[in-house]
């Protein structure tokens, strides 16, 4: 498991890998914004941390198709389903390495990003927690979504109508935490139940993605 994910951070961390590609459109996003919506700060600061959760959401589907294509093409996949490790841990931990090289540098780059859309000082540390919060979860759907697409042509597209409505939840809930913490409001709610769909997807949808593969392998 550990040199798996240690060879699929690598594969992510390579050029068109998706590391840097995500944040490069997540900085995108927010330069944008003030230009679409005015440089007021009044205004950027009351939909800064709609914003940032996504702009984070839009930067992890940018690399869900490769989570399981390259293994696909060079037929890893198929050594991995006949190998002793379980199909649901190698799941997991492409999953894990997704969130490591896609999710997480998005979680440390949320607060210099904030700078830019004037983002509260009380907004920080709840837009930080919720975006650890809700990140994993994202991860763990879009590799849901990978498996579902493995294999087909021009499978991105379809890729991403499959998992944005999967994203709703996590977004919803996620922004309204950091909406909340940086108007001073108590974000106990949303944190719980982001927290909630974090654990299930964790749970649940590596077995889902498991047997999905199997059927695509057969």
């Amino acid at each position: 498991m550990i040199a798996l994910l240690i060879r699929d951070m690598k594969l992510g961390t390579r050029a068109g890998g998706g590391f840097g590609l995500g944040l490069a459109f997540f900085l995108i996003v927010v330069v944008l914004v003030p230009f679409g919506v005015g440089p007021e700060t009044g205004r950027l600061a009351l939909i800064a941390p709609g914003i940032l959760w996504l702009g984070a959401l839009l930067a992890c589907l940018l690399s869900l198709d490769r989570i399981f294509a390259l293994d696909w093409e060079d037929g890893s996949l198929d050594l991995l389903a006949t190998s002793p490790l379980p199909m649901e841990a190698a799941v997991s931990v492409k999953a894990l390495a997704h969130w490591l090289t896609t999710g997480l540098p998005l979680v440390l780059a949320a607060p210099v990003l904030g700078v830019l859309l004037s983002l509260p000082a009380a907004g920080y540390a709840p837009l930080i927690l919720s975006l650890a919060l809700g990140t994993p979860a994202l991860s763990v759907i879009g590799t849901f979504g990978a498996a579902l697409t493995v294999g087909l042509k021009r499978g991105g597209l379809l890729l991403s109508l499959l998992v944005l409505p999967l994203y709703v939840p996590t977004l919803i809930f996620g922004a309204e935490m950091a909406r909340r913490g940086a108007e001073g409001m108590g974000n106990t709610t949303p944190m719980l139940m982001l927290a909630g769909i974090t654990c299930g997807t964790i749970a649940l949808l590596p077995f889902a993605s498991a047997a999905v593969l199997r059927v695509n392998l057969r």
